[in-house]
């Protein structure tokens, strides 16, 4: 069972809109992947929606036993034929089976998933299968749960039909040979020796200055100048919405140190009123959560990833989780008028820990969502769909105001809605002899890479 109590419901919840359906990628008429977002039902029996730990999961419909059902309306199933589908489940208990029915509950059946333990409630994984012979067409399909030993025994977090779920359009596939000759590389270094009055963490960083501000992000909407909200740029002093790994390599100018990483971060714009307020530094370190950080490998060049959600617009009272705090003597001495900002003492500034994922699909440098390719390690392993360990990035960022009880906003809105972006661009070397030096040693190393 799950470990949260459950709320059996058999009433049929209908919702005002069809199934959300996101196109993953166009291909060859009637071949298109569509996917499916598990919760996006128009109608189900005896199903809860709850946030998906992951990051990039979403949502995900839970406490699904023996006789459940999820309905979703205006699927394209392409042509009619063979057509692979997908669904990503996590089980901590395994048993039974999900059935894809067509037309109705008890319709003809388009494919099944035997689902099997995960490790885990929240471990996902993908399974996938074959309908011999789909209708094709845009058709209601109707997810039945099939359990003989009772309980809940799956979670789901998506559907796909088509020729898979990591394919098209927003997912950039790793250049395999480039990756190959990286790790080859990476792999021939031989470690340093980890002097004895070494501090035993697993850690190096770079140390970033503001550069630069522009309304653009090239992950989010590449090559569209301006279609942004503010945003604060380090690092690569050329980053703009044209950025590409070629345009990062190429320009050495950077705001941090060392000067062989040459990537592009940027978060949010921050203002006092209608004051920009720029950060007075940011830290960005390299670490590993892994209960084994010899496992971890460099981040490949040009891979990109999103941390928070721009979109997030909810109250942050005191102690909320991954809210703005004050650093320095005197810390915080109270909260803005609407409750979601610190006020700092005169004599300490505001600060905001960003913390990124730390586990990859070891297949795509990026993501429609810029999320959907990487995880969060939350037992302290890489595994399932995200079994490659990256090092754990996170941004400290300081500014140098105490604030006042008028509080902030960001260009994205909501204190809620603080996020980062990376887009990587190392020297190689330099990026594979910090890794392997200081994480999978784990030694805790400077700027410079030394222990």
């Amino acid at each position: 069972m799950h470990s949260s109590p459950r709320i059996r419901s058999l009433l049929v919840a209908t919702l005002a809109a069809a199934a959300t359906v996101l196109v993953a990628s166009s291909g060859p008429a009637n071949a298109a992947t569509v996917t499916v977002q598990a919760e996006a039902y128009a109608a189900q029996s005896g199903a809860q929606v709850e946030a998906t730990a992951d990051s990039g999961g979403g949502q995900n419909v839970a406490y699904l036993a023996e006789g459940d059902w999820l309905r979703y309306d205006n699927v394209d199933l392409g042509a009619a034929g063979s057509l692979p589908v997908s669904a990503r489940v996590a089980s901590a208990v395994g048993g039974g089976r999900i059935e894809l029915r067509t037309g109705s509950a008890t319709g003809p059946l388009l494919a099944q998933f035997a689902i099997t333990s995960t490790g885990g409630w929240q471990a996902w994984s993908t399974l996938s299968a074959t309908a011999a012979s789909s209708p094709g067409g845009v058709r209601s399909v109707f997810a039945v749960l099939r359990n003989s030993t009772g309980g809940d025994f799956v979670n789901i977090n998506w559907f796909s039909f088509g020729s898979g779920a990591s394919s098209g359009a927003g997912w950039v596939p790793i250049d395999a040979a480039a990756w190959n000759a990286q790790l080859a590389q990476y792999r021939a270094l031989t470690p340093r020796a980890v002097p004895a009055n070494t501090v035993r963490v697993p850690e190096f960083n770079a140390t970033c200055a503001y550069s630069h501000s522009k309304p653009d992000d090239p992950i989010v909407f590449p090559g569209m100048a301006g279609a942004s909200h503010m945003h604060s740029f380090l690092g690569n002093t050329s980053t703009n919405a044209a950025t590409t790994t070629q345009t990062l390599l190429a320009n050495a100018g950077t705001s941090c140190r060392p000067s062989p990483d040459l990537s592009a971060y940027w978060i949010p714009t921050l203002y006092q009123g209608d004051q920009v307020i720029e950060p007075k530094d940011v830290v960005v370190y390299y670490g590993s959560r892994l209960t084994d950080p010899s496992v971890t490998v460099p981040f490949p060049q040009g891979f990109r990833m999103i941390a928070g959600d721009a979109k997030l617009q909810t109250p942050t009272p005191d102690g909320s989780v991954n809210a703005f705090y004050c650093a320095g003597p005197g810390g915080q001495i109270g909260r803005s008028a609407d409750g979601n900002w610190p006020v700092c003492a005169p004599t300490a500034v505001l600060m905001f820990h960003l913390v990124f994922q730390d586990c990859w699909d070891g297949r795509n440098l990026d993501s429609p969502t810029h999320k959907a390719h990487v995880s969060y390690s939350y037992d302290g392993t890489c595994r399932g769909d995200y079994p490659v360990a990256i090092p754990n990035l996170s941004f400290l960022i300081a500014y140098p105001t105490s604030g006042t009880p008028a509080g902030f906003r960001l260009a994205s809105g909501m204190a809620s809605s603080m996020h980062g972006d990376a887009f990587m661009a190392w020297d190689n070397r330099a990026q594979g002899e910090r890794v392997k030096n200081c994480i999978t040693q784990k030694a805790k190393c400077n700027t410079e890479g030394n222990f």
